[in-house]
């Protein structure tokens, strides 16, 4: 007999709802995401995706129910869950006119990444991405795709325990995608 723990969930989502003025966009949705699990949503267009990793990611507080994220709930341990948690959102939301390696820096900077470790990380997500060849291109400059997989490689830098990523591929190409 195979003996198994019982898995300790990274997300819990608690009877969350949210709406704006008329408009309900998430309505008393309940989940839990285990440890070490990919896991996504899907939906149409305007079913309350995007609003909902939003709360996961303390971009909005949640109206009704409760959210934790590896323990703490969102509106008590914001400063917790932002050491653990790295969010994409769908749109791109880096310095345009800042390089590849402006905005790479500015991340590192953030999370107080220096030294031998802030180069190997430079390095590594920047050649996983593929970017390094565009260390020197404004990220203005980068096409849907590449913004993309800069905004991964900055989100990516302080290797958060979770990684909430909205709509990541959009734009990227299906070798990338992989």
């Amino acid at each position: 007999m195979i003996d198994t723990l019982p898995v300790k969930p990274v997300v819990v989502v608690d009877h969350v709802s949210m709406s704006f003025g008329d408009v309900m966009a998430v309505a008393d949705v309940s989940f839990s995401v285990p440890e070490g699990t990919i896991w996504g949503l899907v939906g149409s267009d305007g079913a309350g995706k995007s609003t909902l990793m939003r709360m996961i990611a303390l971009m909005l507080k949640p109206q009704e129910g409760s959210i934790t994220v590896d323990g703490f709930d969102v509106t008590s341990g914001r400063g917790e869950i932002k050491k653990r948690m790295g969010y994409m959102p769908q749109r791109f939301a880096l310095y345009q006119d800042l390089t590849v390696e402006e905005n790479m820096d500015f991340f590192l900077d953030i999370y107080g990444i220096t030294g031998k470790d802030r180069a190997e990380k430079k390095e590594r997500y920047l050649g996983f991405t593929r970017l390094l060849p565009f260390m020197n291109r404004t990220a203005g400059n980068l096409s849907g795709g590449m913004k993309q997989k800069l905004g991964l490689a900055c989100v990516l830098v302080h290797e958060p325990r979770l990684l909430v990523l909205d709509e990541p591929t959009n734009g990227v190409d299906p070798v990338s995608r992989r």
